[in-house]
């Protein structure tokens, strides 16, 4: 099995526009990404982009033991990873785009997520690509769901202003880099 390290960089330079950074998010920055979350209220979580699973494991050690964590990665290599490195029956790794999470919750017998966790790089994403995801989100989402994100830039703010009704936001310097934090509730189709 490879190195996280090396398959987070190595997917980094593959795909740039796609990874957020060549380096995993720091365990404080994680910690407090997570901690405001209602974790007993969460059927079912999706996580876009886990990477190498920084946030993945440690949602799942917070989670229900009947909860769900679906993780959507367009990366072959961290989605080889994840499945190797985690046996969780709560946790099923999805090889494919956010942009498809109603269509693979769909395919999953979910009706919607109570929660999704982001941090793909909106900044880098083309504007339609990126009002699609934010839209499909909000449509994955339960009424009373939430979206939690994690951003270099705040690119994605005006994303998240359009699609929910509340956001509260947050900074952490302690991170490679550091991040704007953020979470939205009150999902709606927004446009």
């Amino acid at each position: 099995m490879k190195n996280t390290g090396f398959v987070a960089v190595t997917e980094f330079i593959r795909h740039p526009s796609m990874v957020g950074s060549a380096f995993p998010a720091t365990a404080r920055m994680v910690r407090r990404m997570l901690a405001p979350l209602d974790w007993s209220a969460f059927d079912v979580v999706v996580e876009y982009g886990p990477g190498s699973g920084r946030f993945t494991f440690e949602m799942l050690r917070r989670m229900r033991p009947d909860a769900r964590l679906v993780a959507i990665e367009t990366g072959e290599a961290f989605v080889q990873q994840l499945r190797a490195q985690c046996d969780d029956p709560r946790l099923e790794v999805v090889h494919g785009s956010a942009a498809e999470v109603n269509h693979h919750l769909g395919s999953l017998a979910i009706p919607h997520a109570d929660c999704i966790l982001t941090g793909l790089p909106f900044s880098t994403l083309d504007a339609p690509e990126a009002d699609a995801i934010m839209r499909e989100t909000a449509s994955a989402l339960a009424p009373g769901g939430l979206l939690a994100a994690y951003q270099m830039r705040t690119a994605v703010r005006p994303l998240i202003d359009r699609y929910f009704a509340a956001v509260r936001h947050g900074y952490e310097w302690w991170n490679l880099p550091p991040c704007h934090l953020y979470w939205a509730k009150g999902p709606h189709r927004g446009g």
